[in-house]
């Protein structure tokens, strides 16, 4: 997994760095090709912010989240990504041509 981070009125440590990887390592699970991922966090008065920028499947998939720590906010960036990520999953599987060549043997000729 390709991981650009990048952060907007705070500096990135090694353990909000580290935390972040090991909370993303679940996406890398689900594909077998290298997955682009730009993550940005940023810090406004009283909200903490991470937002990602997913390329699959020659589609970009975007997640933020909100919270007032910055972890707290990475935890539910996650939980989003990863139910997006399943969700393109299963969507490309679905259509994908050997599932509409099953399903045009299935049926037969016309």
């Amino acid at each position: 997994m390709h991981l650009n981070i990048s952060a907007h009125h705070l500096n990135i440590t090694p353990g909000i760095e580290s935390h972040l990887r090991n909370k993303l390592r679940p996406i890398k699970r689900h594909f077998d090709h290298p997955i682009k991922v730009g993550i940005i966090l940023s810090v406004s008065k009283n909200e903490h912010k991470a937002e990602a920028k997913l390329h699959l499947f020659g589609r970009d998939l975007f997640c933020e989240s909100t919270g007032l720590n910055l972890y707290n906010a990475i935890d539910d960036l996650a939980i989003k990504t990863d139910r997006q990520v399943l969700k393109l999953k299963a969507r490309a599987t679905r259509y994908s041509t050997d599932s509409i060549r099953k399903l045009q043997m299935a049926v037969g000729p016309v």
